[in-house]
């Protein structure tokens, strides 16, 4: 189980093992030096290294690092990149160079094996300094020379919280983080920078810790995704996997009910209907074989009423996907919140109406939800959700994404590079995925997967968790064969059988 903190959390877990628990700060460091030095060699088992030190507790662990690699024979060079330090950093320093190594002030012209990055750690915050760019620049020009990097716990630039770059950052080849993994190093920017994330145990123990984990978020585990999904009987019929309904599509966004459908009859439902406009509906009869079609009960588009409910099963719905934002589509999804009695997921333009239409009483809505209520917003849309920037969004995701689940009582699946999905009180980050899912209908996909696993067998919180990681996964092996450029949201439908088999390994 690998859990994944915020600065916030990692300094709590820091400042209870020291002062709770007794543990020196200094053999803290000395631990996390040592656990650089194993990286290090790993990386680079022969060649010459370069130590890139700040003045916090980072750059500490660094000249730890440089002076054990030192002891061990190999030849290394220290760059200290601060007029400031701590008193740790500052003892490490001189045991650095009492055991002869040498400390420049300025990154050396020279070729290197590898180059440690231990600028700044997880407390950075950006802020416009030509010298640091050039260091990291410098850094980065190293590495297209040949040189391997190692960041220390989070790559230099990019924030510890967030994942997010504003300006120079290092391309690292491998993140060591000290403790737990660091938010930042698996969301937004942090997935390019960071390269491989390994996790060192140095002796660091949560507080407040049981046996959820409470309070704390985790990465989506194969093992655990392939635990909720549940054999299938030979002994068995339709009838046994529920039923899942999609509500979408629009004259402008045909394709948007068409990948939800589809996506929906791959992932587990005995029964799939697709609920659309009637204008709509000769483009569909034949196009998806395996699923039930019905019109709008108005012959237009979406005006909810028990005429209407009476067509959508109880089981899962998806509702909002490429319907336009209008006032129609806000009121369908508050009545299927009042009355459908299930699953609801609700992607797309229902949150776009919703957030248009229905701000004002938004929380009391989803707080008297009649079903489980599953939301997948991506940043801008959730922006609109709760009236704040998109900017704070993206700065604040896994914060915001927990207080509004906890809030609303609701789960949220806030996509992104890296997909945060939490119900206020468990948290879990899903890192499966590619750059070729940033296309039209990715969204729609998942939204269809979410559907079909949560009719078959999963409850809202367990089947977005397992969507999310199926999709990615379905978007990696599809990858493989075709490349990031070419990969279509139909791509990831077709690869979906093959990433539910990759749970059986």
């Amino acid at each position: 189980m690998r859990y994944v903190l915020t600065t916030e959390q990692m300094r709590e877990a820091d400042a209870f093992t020291v002062q709770d628990l007794g543990v020196p700060t200094l053999e803290l460091m000395e631990r996390a030096g040592s656990a650089l030095k194993a990286q290090a060699e790993r990386l680079a088992p022969t060649g010459k290294i370069l130590v890139v030190c700040g003045g916090g507790n980072n750059g500490g662990d660094g000249f730890v690092c440089g002076r054990l690699l030192l002891a061990a024979g190999r030849e290394v060079d220290a760059v200290f990149f601060a007029e400031k330090r701590t008193h740790e950093c500052a003892v490490n320093l001189s045991e650095f160079m009492l055991n002869n190594g040498k400390v420049y002030a300025e990154i050396p012209d020279g070729e290197y094996a590898l180059v440690v990055d231990c600028l700044f750690g997880t407390g950075y915050r950006y802020r416009e300094d030509e010298r640091t760019a050039a260091a990291i620049r410098k850094i980065n020009t190293l590495k297209k020379r040949g040189a391997k990097v190692l960041s220390a716990d989070i790559p230099s630039g990019v924030c510890g919280n967030s994942g997010i770059a504003k300006g120079e950052a290092v391309d690292a080849d491998c993140t060591l983080c000290f403790g737990e993994i660091k938010a930042g190093a698996v969301l937004a920017d942090g997935l390019d920078y960071a390269g491989e994330v390994v996790r060192a145990d140095i002796g660091i123990v949560l507080p407040a810790f049981d046996k959820e984990g409470h309070g704390y978020a985790r990465l989506v585990e194969s093992t655990e995704v392939a635990e909720h999904i549940p054999k299938r009987k030979r002994n068995s019929h339709k009838g046994n996997y529920g039923k899942a309904t999609v509500v979408a599509g629009s004259e402008t966004y045909t394709g948007a009910a068409y990948l939800s459908t589809v996506a929906a009859v791959r992932s587990g439902a005995g029964y799939t209907t697709l609920l659309l406009p009637s204008a709509l509906f000769p483009l569909f009869a034949l196009k998806i074989p395996e699923a039930l079609l019905k019109r709008t009960n108005d012959g237009g588009r979406y005006a909810f009423n028990e005429e209407m409910m009476a067509q959508i099963p109880k089981g899962a719905v998806a509702y909002g996907m490429g319907m336009d934002v209008s006032e129609e589509v806000a009121k369908g999804a508050e009545y299927l919140l009042s009355h459908h009695e299930g699953t609801l997921i609700l992607d797309a333009d229902a949150l776009n109406s919703l957030a248009a239409y229905r701000k004002d009483g938004l929380s009391k809505l989803l707080q008297n939800a009649g079903c489980e209520v599953v939301l997948t917003p991506h940043p801008r849309e959730f922006a609109r959700l709760i009236d704040r920037p998109c900017e704070e969004v993206l700065e604040n995701a896994l914060s915001l994404a927990q207080a509004y689940a906890k809030a609303w009582n609701a789960t949220i699946l806030l996509k992104g590079a890296a997909t945060i999905l939490t119900d206020g009180k468990r948290t879990l980050i899903n890192t499966t995925g590619t750059a070729g899912q940033a296309k039209a209908g990715s969204g729609d996909v998942l939204s269809g997967v979410i559907a079909g696993l949560c009719a078959s067998a999963l409850n809202g919180f367990d089947g977005a968790v397992c969507a999310a990681y199926l999709c990615g996964k379905a978007a990696e092996l599809a990858t493989a064969d075709i490349g990031e450029y070419s990969l279509t949201a139909s791509d990831v439908v077709g690869y979906l059988g093959k990433a539910f088999l990759s749970l059986r390994g």
